[in-house]
């Protein structure tokens, strides 16, 4: 009850008129967030969310996967065949909800099915994976005329690819009862984990392969509460093991009580503030690291208050950069409120021939969700950087990695993250000195690894690096899986992209 109470007291000061940090914006409408974020994006659902009246899989398909081989109708070379492709699309009811099916896509590896399989995961919380798929590290990118066109720095080049639709609720991923919808990371792991063991049901030739986890911006929580989920399931015998060797967050949220902090001083290093700002928004600190330290122990209430606190810090630095800054790439300027315009995926996906392809009947897709970003908001400050020492301690990989100019999860509060993870190499890699990450002789990044454990940051590169740097972002990829990340190439081909 003391813990409640202070929770309240602090949005009660935060909030009020009279209070010293009155001058500082602070948010106070959840839904105008979530709303705000996907405008951002030019993304303009029809649904908040994806609850359906009645499951128009469930005559047909009562559980587990049901999946078919497709060719995009859209294509711009028409004569590809679905023998040519390996493309598949699928629904998975899951296992332990009450009626939730998500969705997802799954690309064959163009050079070998002996290549790893990656699995990505996309933020919001509530973003379909599909806005990394046609504009980030698919096999394809959708052009002005909503044709599809290949894209030559495809994650599919090098691994068999898988783009799921989650929380419940996001992209084409549906259910018809409200209780499918998650709170938490348990919730989120949990579905993921029971989808991963079907999914190596339906193709048992690919369990043998290496599996990888991948994402970015939110899915920096998502990730290691998954890549634990999975270690958790094979220590225990669960069900089938999945080989996993490694997991990679892009520009994430993981640790919030570290990140946020981080945020004046980036901000101060790249001139968005200046030095008197950075000291009058850095007096919300101490009451940010109190509410989330409440957090960490407490339940909505706490959390949320921990959410209103720490998002001040961000709202303030925004209203003093200029309301035309691209927090994704500070190089740049939103058009309005539009920083990026990704409505061509959304138009595509939802042309009724593309979704006979996909075979999602008449599922409206949901770019990003309000609905499931509201939900999360009472996991968005929680600590999600526990569980993955002891993954570390296993040998399983880790790559965080960062555009440089990515404000809302940049580079420096995650650099401090990482470095400030309590596990048996954490000196080592303190020590350990930065090197260039050099892609076919350009420098596309500075390179911190040691043992199980690596930090790269991304020359020339926002929030979203593999739009921002394909060349650089695949080889990035390709090394880490190979294991020679920090090795350098011969070619001589300029990997960085320019501006």
């Amino acid at each position: 009850m003391a813990q409640i109470n202070l929770s309240l007291f602090l949005l009660l000061v935060l909030l009020s008129p009279s209070c010293s940090f009155s001058k500082i914006q602070v948010p106070s409408d959840r839904y105008n967030q979530a709303e705000t974020l996907i405008r951002e994006l030019n993304l303009f659902p029809k649904e908040s969310e994806n609850i359906v009246d009645k499951d128009p899989f469930l005559a047909t398909e009562a559980a587990g996967i049901f999946e078919k081989r497709f060719v995009f109708p859209n294509l711009e070379n028409s004569s590809v065949t679905i023998e040519d492709l390996g493309h598949h699309a699928g629904y998975y009811k899951i296992k332990h909800s009450h009626a939730a099916r998500l969705f997802y896509f799954f690309f064959e590896s163009r050079s070998s099915k002996d290549d790893p399989v990656v699995i990505w995961l996309s933020g919001g919380p509530g973003c379909s994976s599909e806005l990394a798929l046609f504009y980030e590290n698919g096999p394809f990118s959708v052009s002005k005329n909503l044709s599809l066109v290949p894209n030559q720095y495809g994650w599919d080049k090098v691994s068999n690819l898988i783009y799921v639709d989650q929380p419940t609720g996001t992209g084409f991923s549906y259910s018809s009862d409200r209780r499918d919808l998650c709170h938490s990371e348990t919730c989120v792991s949990d579905d993921l984990y029971d989808f991963i063991q079907a999914f190596f049901e339906e193709h048992p030739e690919l369990l043998k392969n290496d599996f990888y986890i991948t994402g970015e911006s939110y899915a920096g929580h998502y990730i290691p509460a998954f890549a634990a989920r999975v270690h958790k399931g094979n220590k225990g015998k669960e069900g089938l093991r999945i080989n996993l060797k490694g997991f990679a967050i892009g520009n994430g949220l993981t640790d919030p009580k570290i990140q946020y902090p981080a945020y004046t001083d980036y901000a101060l290093d790249m001139g968005l503030i200046s030095k008197s700002d950075h000291d009058l928004i850095n007096k919300l600190l101490p009451v940010c690291e109190v509410a989330i330290n409440l957090c960490g122990t407490d339940g909505k209430i706490s959390c949320m208050a921990a959410y209103l606190v720490c998002n001040s810090i961000f709202t303030a630095i925004r209203a003093r950069a200029g309301a035309d800054i691209n927090h994704y790439d500070i190089r740049k300027k939103c058009v309005g409120r539009l920083c990026y315009d990704f409505s061509d995926m959304e138009k595509m996906l939802n042309m009724r021939s593309v979704k006979q392809a996909l075979g999602v009947e008449d599922i409206e897709f949901v770019s990003c969700s309000t609905t499931v970003y509201q939900g999360m908001l009472v996991d968005w400050m929680r600590n999600s950087e526990v569980g993955i020492p002891a993954l570390l301690e296993d040998g399983i990989k880790l790559l965080v990695y960062a555009g440089e100019y990515d404000l809302i999860c940049n580079w420096l509060g995650n650099s401090r993250w990482v470095q400030a993870m309590e596990w048996s190499g954490q000196k080592e890699f303190v020590a350990s000195p930065e090197i260039p990450f050099e892609v076919n002789g350009s420098e596309a990044g500075l390179l911190r690894s040691h043992g199980s454990l690596s930090f790269l940051k991304v020359r020339d590169a926002g929030h979203m690096v593999p739009m921002d740097q394909p060349k650089a972002a695949l080889e990035m990829l390709k090394r880490w899986i190979g294991g020679t990340l920090s090795q350098q190439t011969t070619e001589t081909e300029n990997l960085v992209a320019s501006i």
